[in-house]
């Protein structure tokens, strides 16, 4: 098995950082945050080189809303906004498999990964 590309690692490192037992967004309950980690996590196994390859960011996979974390999900990233395990990735979409999440929604804003919105919240607290 190859090695993944430097950012793929990067998301991958700071998805597994977070704790899987606490949710870094007050309206995701716990139990939901690890499904959604355990996801993320896979997804970057199983479609982080190719999903990077086709121009995705970490914003548009795992972003959130700067203040408002996973509530707004008009900022949330492909992988961010749903708890399944994903089937696959193109061009403008993540597949999962009841689902798909586009990249290029009329008038979504990209928030910062959640890993960048949680360290923000540690420090505020």
């Amino acid at each position: 098995m190859s090695s993944p590309p430097p950012a793929v690692a990067t998301w991958r490192d700071q998805i597994e950082r977070l704790s899987p037992h606490a949710s870094p967004c007050r309206y995701m309950p716990p139990a939901r945050w690890a499904a959604v980690r355990k996801a993320a996590i896979d997804f970057c196994d199983r479609f982080g080189a190719d999903a990077l390859a086709l121009g995705w960011t970490d914003r548009q996979l795992f972003g959130v809303h700067p203040r408002h974390g996973t509530l707004r999900v008009d900022y949330c990233g492909a992988v961010i906004s749903g708890s399944d395990k994903a089937l696959g990735e193109e061009a403008n979409r993540v597949v999962f498999e009841r689902t798909s999440s586009y990249r290029d929604r009329q008038g979504q804003e990209w928030g910062p990964p959640i890993w960048e919105f949680a360290a923000k919240v540690a420090r505020s607290a």
